[in-house]
């Protein structure tokens, strides 16, 4: 059996998983928002349907999912997120609760494998439970929980792997990169640009279809499968936010947690004012950007069939297409 369905089949992940399944001679059917029908073109071979997935009636989801192999959950709310407090209850009627649902009417359509799309931030919290990622910060503490519920709906019966996704550049159709907000905070210090002296994994969108693919393919269920490709610093990142703005990457500077640990409690604190919350709190998220956020590539690129990638290039590709298209 070869056909899949990709849910989200207009966003950055799902349109690349989308190509590389057509190219792999998999049938696909996408599912993406009808707001999204002139976004991107698919492939001839592809079968696009236009519904939200939470609008539809169980059965219409069922009747999706009657006869496919793999489902690829490539939806959900993301850490960019500002909700009202606590944000922990959003994140987790977000994303835990209809990912629950569609992994039940997967598996009882009978499906083989369910491919979702996660957070490197569940790969941290397990390792560094100092940061709150479990307990005190909504959104891994629900990226956890998402991940649990799909292998738990799987159990005995459907095969579920989840992508623990880090930084990913790269772009879809005429949609903005979300990485305007790397030059947004450069722009916001016009002397000089200060970062915290951490680094983080990052990819490229192909390289995210090709281990989603490579999952579905070779993946084993409870599989959490944190990705990497290339180990980027905060300091490199934001030079090359410099470069493309015309602007000297020399202003960027490495600076201490204390130096910008007071102003990080400050929007925490405001935030919570205002009734609101981060889904990672300001404070934690500074001293997450002092940390070796780069998982070992290996773990996963022979499993999943990562390919190498030039993944500075797909940065400097996400930011030059937000200066060349500048928000109105």
């Amino acid at each position: 059996m070869t056909d899949t369905v990709v849910i989200g089949g207009t966003g950055l992940l799902g349109f690349h998983t989308t190509v590389e399944l057509a190219e792999r001679g998999y049938a696909v059917t996408t599912l993406s928002l009808p707001a999204s029908k002139d976004a991107v073109e698919f492939p001839e071979a592809v079968t696009p349907l236009w519904a939200d997935v939470n609008d539809m009636s169980d059965q219409e989801v069922l009747d999706v999912f009657a006869g496919k192999h793999a489902v690829f959950y490539a939806i959900g709310a993301d850490e960019r997120t500002t909700p009202p407090a606590p944000a922990a209850r959003f994140f987790y009627e977000a994303n835990v609760v209809p990912t629950g649902r569609v992994a039940r009417l997967a598996r009882q359509a009978g499906v083989a494998k369910f491919i979702l799309y996660g957070s490197y931030t569940a790969e941290w919290g397990e390792q560094w439970p100092d940061l709150g990622y479990r307990t005190r910060n909504g959104y891994p503490r629900t990226r956890l929980a998402q991940e649990e519920i799909a292998y738990l709906e799987g159990d005995g019966a459907m095969d579920v792997m989840s992508l623990r996704l880090p930084y990913i550049f790269g772009l879809v159709g005429g949609q903005r990169p979300l990485w305007q907000l790397i030059l947004d905070a450069i722009s916001g210090q016009p002397e000089k640009v200060a970062v915290l002296g951490g680094s983080t994994s990052a990819v490229t969108v192909a390289q995210v279809a090709q281990a989603a693919v490579g999952a579905m393919e070779r993946g084993e269920h409870g599989g959490r499968y944190p990705i990497n490709a290339y180990e980027l610093t905060y300091e490199e990142l934001y030079r090359i936010g410099c470069e493309v703005l015309g602007r000297n990457p020399d202003d960027v500077i490495v600076v201490p947690l204390e130096a910008v640990l007071p102003a990080y409690q400050l929007i925490d604190a405001q935030c919570a004012e205002a009734g609101v919350e981060h889904g990672v709190h300001m404070a934690d998220t500074a001293l997450f950007q002092t940390r070796r956020a780069s998982s070992d590539p290996e773990l996963t690129r022979s499993v999943l069939g990562i390919e190498d990638d030039d993944v500075i290039a797909a940065v400097r590709e996400s930011l030059q297409y937000c200066v060349n298209h500048p928000q109105h």
